[in-house]
């Protein structure tokens, strides 16, 4: 009782010193696991009764129809299946009619949503399959294989690799200060993803074949507890050695870790009152913070009573800090190379260091230009390396597989560099070009037609542009600081989305370019969760990597080519934006929401 409690109030400490990175990791990993937590009562449900106002787990939900709609068509009562599934369709549809911010009856979330849970997507892919093997019955089989094949493969090679980056980032919270966001990387840099993978599939296929017994899987699940906290350290081990290791650490402590989960049990009643609330903001990486401290006590009385095989715990420095002269040497050319270069940065003149200071623009890729963003990125690269020898960061150079010499493609984009201000101007027309080929083949799914979205009439949509503009430019301060500069794009990009749809509704008299009304997670039908969430998942593609890499091949044009490109497209851009002014690009597909609403609410009264 003694030990637990000590480890609970260390692991609080944990979490403090990193709670808004550990939230992050854990709501990203159950986004991963596909849990989707929605409004309304508690407890688990049903697919069938799986409504907007039931909380489920949203793979559950998926698992339970694709089970039900497997046993139908093999008994042979397709026909019945597929009117139940209109039916559920139609009453997500309706009963989310009166929901404000959790819709279900428009737009492509909403849409997913209600096809995957009530099975509708399946009935469609089973139709394709049998196109080509002739019967129900073959068709049955094959989409079962395939499914079961598919949802593998994601748990082996995403949810389960990720789940042990998560574990080492939090080991590394125990002992350090910092837990860089580049640490997602780990794995890739150290050529060790696919070894983790198959690590996870051999032991969850053992664990398979234990639950085939009357208790062991339940006490095999224990016995294989610490196999990803085990690769979490040292991602060499072999899998065989990870899983006959975790075994003899946990041999005679399967009690006392089923205790120690089921010590939470509070806050899991806590989660359910909250609607998951509570289990997001804290009970998650609570949970995750105390396995790590239980995880480094089992390792530490392991190594004390010499197990066999205890010597395959080689990192050290993941759980205490190396001494001071062991790291005076190790990052010895990295403190005099920061020491020289802690300088003032080379200073640009006039408007060029204005734009460059504030904004990360220029006029021009001038030698000196180049010369400030290559320094730019050297001294954050050697910031890292000083923050290590200082003790406030995991020592890389530490590690037993040296991750400096390795996958160095993974940073090889530098996002700190300048742009040019005629690179940033074909950067807004090829985004904006790229947002309409998005909305158009949204909609194209969505409602299988092809339809010029936008209010202009060319093949771009500015709102695109320009929050991808905005974004490089407002927030060049924070580009390094990742998670900081996520939510400052979802704000500025809904503030963008919004802001543009109550000025396009006050200039053309009411008339709306688009309505998330229905939409899961919708304000004011102006914005919704999913295109935040793209806005958000866009922005850092953009800004980490999309925007580096066209600019760097903007840098092999030459400057008149580009110049001249640019100024044509500015121009084509200019008489469509008069043109539009008195002709604005609407109709079908683009602003009659409020008529096609209204026929479909006259569909559902005459169903």
């Amino acid at each position: 009782m003694h030990i637990r409690k000590q480890m609970k109030a260390d692991a609080k400490k944990v979490l403090k010193r990193h709670y808004f990175l550990f939230v992050l990791l854990c709501l990203t990993a159950t986004l991963l696991s596909g849990e989707l937590i929605m409004a309304g009562t508690s407890g688990e449900a049903s697919a069938d009764d799986m409504t907007p106002q039931t909380r489920v787990t949203f793979t559950n939900a998926i698992v339970t129809s694709f089970t039900e709609f497997v046993v139908d068509v093999a008994e042979g009562r397709k026909e019945d299946r597929e009117q139940r599934i209109r039916e559920k369709e139609e009453r997500y549809v309706e009963e989310s009619r009166g929901e404000e911010i959790f819709g279900r009856s428009r737009g492509v979330l909403a849409s997913v949503v209600n096809k995957l849970t009530s099975g509708a997507c399946l009935m469609t892919l089973l139709v394709g399959i049998r196109s080509l093997v002739g019967t129900d019955e073959a068709a049955v089989v094959v989409l079962l294989l395939g499914a079961l094949a598919l949802l593998g493969l994601f748990q082996i090679f995403v949810v389960g690799v990720c789940r042990t980056v998560v574990i080492r980032m939090f080991l590394e919270g125990r002992c350090y200060e910092k837990v860089p966001g580049q640490r997602i990387w780990y794995l890739l840099r150290v050529k060790k993803w696919c070894h983790v993978a198959a690590a996870n599939f051999v032991t969850g296929f053992f664990l398979f074949l234990w639950s085939l017994t009357v208790i062991g899987g339940l006490v095999k699940s224990y016995s294989y507890h610490l196999v990803p906290y085990l690769l979490a350290e040292n991602p060499s081990m072999k899998t065989l050695e990870a899983i006959t290791l975790s075994r003899k650490l946990m041999n005679g402590h399967k009690w006392e870790c089923f205790v120690l989960e089921l010590s939470f049990f509070g806050w899991d009643l806590l989660g359910i009152f909250t609607l998951g609330i509570s289990d997001i903001l804290f009970t998650m990486p609570y949970k995750m913070a105390v396995m790590g401290e239980y995880y480094a006590r089992l390792r530490s009385l392991g190594i004390g009573d010499h197990v066999e095989g205890v010597d395959l715990l080689n990192d050290v420095y993941l759980f205490r800090r190396a001494d001071r002269e062991l790291l005076r040497q190790e990052y010895a050319d990295a403190d005099r190379e920061y020491d020289a270069r802690s300088g003032a940065l080379p200073r640009l003149k006039g408007i060029n260091r204005f734009l460059a200071e504030n904004f990360g623009v220029t006029m021009g890729q001038s030698r000196e230009v180049r010369a400030l963003e290559e320094e730019q990125s050297r001294r954050f690269l050697l910031d890292y390396d000083r923050k290590a020898l200082e003790g406030r960061i995991y020592p890389t150079r530490l590690h037993p597989v040296p991750e400096k010499r390795k996958r160095k493609w993974v940073v090889s984009l530098n996002y700190l560099r300048c742009y040019s201000l005629w690179s940033v101007v074909l950067m807004f027309f090829a985004l904006s070009f790229v947002g309409w080929l998005w909305e158009v083949g949204l909609h194209l799914i969505a409602d299988g037609e092809f339809v010029n979205r936008g209010v202009l009439h060319g093949p771009w949509l500015p709102i695109y542009g320009t929050g991808s503009v905005m974004m490089l430019l407002l927030l060049n301060r924070f580009r390094r600081k990742p998670v900081l500069e996520f939510v400052l794009a979802v704000l500025l990009c809904g503030c963008v989305e919004y802001f543009t749809s109550v000025y396009l509704e006050y200039v053309h008299d009411g008339t709306r370019w688009w309505d998330y009304t229905g939409y899961f997670l919708n304000l004011h039908g102006r914005i919704c969760a999913e295109g935040l969430l793209v806005f958000g998942i866009g922005g850092m593609a953009i800004v980490y990597v999309l925007a580096p890499f066209l600019d760097g091949l903007f840098r092999k044009v030459p400057p008149k080519l580009l110049i001249a490109a640019g100024v044509v497209a500015l121009a084509v851009f200019a008489a469509d934006q008069v043109y539009s002014w008195g002709h604005p690009n609407e109709g079908k597909g683009i602003t009659d929401y409020q008529t096609r609403a209204e026929a479909a609410a006259r569909e559902v009264e005459k169903g």
